[in-house]
């Protein structure tokens, strides 16, 4: 059982998700929340890993440091998404049933299951067709690690879960052109157009891919709802069940702001998958469900990037 004084570890606290979820747990009440930078703790480095773990004695540990990005990133940098993510959870979840850590959370993404799924996508469709190719590396490092969870929980009845959300946007997002997603990516674009008074933005492949978004918020609550929780599945998808094409969500973010842009698109560059629509049934039979519409995670998300504009 959580209590409000529990020793909790947070790893990945500096990027869009673990920052959302140390908010959330601190404004919560939760009161002995460790985090380390990557400069205190490389979490690729086993020995320092191990060492960490067996002396601070945790109580629970949520995982969310993973190397990510969008498909320029995913399928250039191979090598370091496959080999970074795998060292850093093995380490943390090996560690973490080393020193008697009964409860984790572990956080993938939608990627992980195969690129022409049905759809809605349950859990149980994972491994039953080819991976999408652009990042199949990050794919098969977090698939690794769902099994790496899945077998400890087996093996000796730890409560480690794998939560899968769909694209995740909200505050202190990336927004580099060759390493962001797609949603920060439009934000960013948008606003130079209009700053340098162009006429158009232009977009990477057909804009025809359709995807679904959640707010980081809506992760961070997931995650502390989640640990609260014996459940009987390791795997569970979290995420909007809401999903649009790409080239709908630039003319939403054009129309937020408030000018008439027109779309192109460069189909020299790659699609990836054309639909990742979760199903959540397994999440919303536990009881969690997302609360942050698109219009009004847009407006917290876009006042925070104009921060770093000042």
């Amino acid at each position: 059982m959580i209590k409000y004084n529990s020793k909790i570890f947070l790893a990945g606290h500096k990027g869009l998700v673990g920052s959302a979820i140390l908010k959330k747990f601190k404004a919560s009440g939760y009161k002995n929340i460790v985090i380390k930078t990557h400069k205190q703790l490389d979490l690729k480095n086993q020995k320092k890993v191990k060492s960490f773990f067996k002396k601070e004695k945790f109580k629970f540990v949520i995982n969310a440091a993973a190397k990510v990005g969008g498909i320029y990133a995913n399928n250039n940098y191979r090598a370091e998404f496959i080999y970074d993510n795998l060292a850093i959870q093995n380490n943390i979840i090996n560690s973490s049933y080393e020193t008697g850590v009964k409860n984790l959370i572990f956080l993938g993404s939608s990627c992980i299951y195969p690129k022409n799924s049905k759809q809605p996508i349950k859990e149980n469709y994972l491994l039953t067709g080819e991976l999408e190719k652009t990042n199949e590396p990050y794919a098969i490092a977090k698939i690794a690690g769902i099994k790496l969870c899945e077998s400890y929980n087996f093996q000796y009845g730890t409560n480690y879960k794998c939560l899968m959300p769909c694209n995740i946007y909200g505050p202190n997002d990336n927004y580099n052109p060759e390493t962001s997603h797609f949603f920060p990516a439009l934000i960013s674009k948008t606003f130079n157009a209009l700053k340098k008074n162009n006429r158009s933005i232009t977009i990477w492949g057909s804009g025809k891919p359709k995807r679904e978004l959640m707010h980081s918020d809506d992760l961070a609550n997931a995650c502390l709802f989640f640990l609260k929780k014996k459940t009987k599945e390791t795997l569970i998808n979290v995420g909007s069940s809401k999903e649009m094409s790409i080239k709908d969500y630039a003319k939403f973010i054009i129309k937020k702001f408030g000018k008439d842009l027109k779309i192109k698109f460069d189909k020299s560059k790659k699609d990836g998958t054309k639909r990742k629509l979760l199903d959540c049934s397994v999440a919303r039979k536990y009881g969690w469900k997302p609360i942050i519409s698109l219009d009004i995670g847009f407006e917290n998300t876009y006042k925070d990037f104009l921060k770093d504009k000042k």
